[in-house]
């Protein structure tokens, strides 16, 4: 079981392989309780969203499930009752936006390229604490985001609920990749809520 598509491994197209072929879940009966499956199995957490009509783009190969029934405990998606043939096609493809997927935005600049770093996680926007954030942290992030490299760092106050703080090693696909704890007190006390200008134009 994987997820396709999304900005990090916690969103996306649902797929699946039977007998060494990737296929996709049709969305008919697709809800909550299935996505749930999805996202505890991939130990993402539980489902925030779970989108049809190929919202992270249509997938190929075959339709390995149709009117999927989880109850939401199942610790397989194949556990589930399905229907065992199909009446659909890759425009009806089944995703899923799980609680551990994280995106990232620059707010209150001049465009997406500039701002408050502010991090979507667990269903709410968080902040990020500058204490172990570095030109490393800021090339990861402005990478992720399209818009290029780091030209400064800012700071700001932290004025929402979560705080996430991001340690990366090397330079990573994106923050999610990189070491991180989410509302732990002492690394981000006294801290400031970061903010990084990048070097590429965002829209």
């Amino acid at each position: 079981l994987r997820l396709a598509g999304g900005r990090s491994r916690c969103e996306g197209r649902v797929e699946l392989e039977e007998q060494g072929i990737w296929g996709t879940v049709c969305d008919d009966g697709w809800d909550i309780p299935d996505a749930d499956v999805v996202c505890r199995q991939l130990r993402c957490g539980h489902a925030v969203r779970a989108p049809g009509n190929a919202a992270f783009g249509r997938g190929h190969g075959p339709i390995h499930r149709d009117e999927l029934g989880c109850r939401g405990h199942e610790r397989h998606l194949w556990e589930c009752p399905a229907a065992p043939q199909h009446d659909c096609s890759h425009k009806e493809d089944a995703g899923v936006v799980c609680s551990e997927h994280q995106e990232w935005r620059l707010a209150g600049g001049r465009d997406g390229c500039a701002g408050r770093v502010e991090v979507f996680f667990r269903g709410s926007w968080s902040t990020v604490c500058d204490s172990s954030w570095y030109r490393l942290e800021s090339a990861v992030l402005c990478r992720s985001l399209g818009c290029g490299s780091p030209l400064r760092q800012l700071s700001f106050g932290h004025t929402l609920p979560g705080k996430m703080l991001y340690e990366c090693g090397s330079l990573q696909p994106s923050l999610a990749f990189c070491q991180w704890t989410f509302n732990k007190s002492a690394p981000c006390h006294q801290s400031r809520a970061v903010g990084v200008v990048c070097n590429g134009m965002g829209s």
